[in-house]
């Protein structure tokens, strides 16, 4: 008997395995791997409604706990356009972030200089009201990018730049 054959048919004792034990081992095999399935659907977004797309351009946000409402708003890398979450963050027992999506405006086509839309997610976590701040950045603001959109030095180039405008969002969960 070839080693395959051997570590296929014998347990590691060496003795061959009867016919009811590998059923048994391969049903615990597919109960196993129908676990996994159904873990990994979990929150895949299969079971869960789809997240309220809110509009920008309203200040106050209604929602039950529990929901989920998303911000989208336009940007272009291209020109030094980007969108931050801002600090005061929200106060996690009433919203929690839960993450950001970007999406080409030309569809599935990779288009130099296109804009994107970017979506912020967030989560309803319990009664109560806060706000979330989203900065707005272009190439004519003292936004510091690699600092999530805080104000940065003024430069000192013959540039003149402005404050980067900040959107203030009012969330009031029932």
């Amino acid at each position: 008997m070839d080693s395959t054959t051997r570590t296929a048919g014998t347990s590691p004792g060496g003795s061959r395995r009867s016919p009811a034990r590998r059923g048994r081992a391969a049903g615990g095999a597919v109960a196993a791997a129908a676990l996994l399935a159904l873990v990994a659907g979990c929150g895949s977004g299969t079971g869960e409604p789809a997240p309220v797309a809110h509009p920008t351009d309203q200040p106050r946000i209604a929602v039950k706990a529990g929901q989920r409402f998303t911000l989208t708003v336009h940007q272009n890398a291209s020109t030094r356009e980007h969108w931050y979450l801002s600090d005061p963050r929200p106060d996690a027992a009433v919203v929690r972030e839960r993450g950001q999506r970007s999406a080409s405006d030309s569809g599935d086509a990779h288009v130099a200089g296109g804009g994107s839309s970017l979506t912020f997610t967030f989560e309803a976590t319990g009664r109560g009201s806060t706000r979330i701040v989203l900065t707005h950045c272009t190439f004519a603001t003292t936004c510091d990018e690699a600092g999530g959109g805080a104000p940065a030095p003024s430069p000192t180039g013959p540039v003149r730049q402005s404050a980067p405008k900040r959107v203030t969002y009012t969330v009031t969960v029932r």
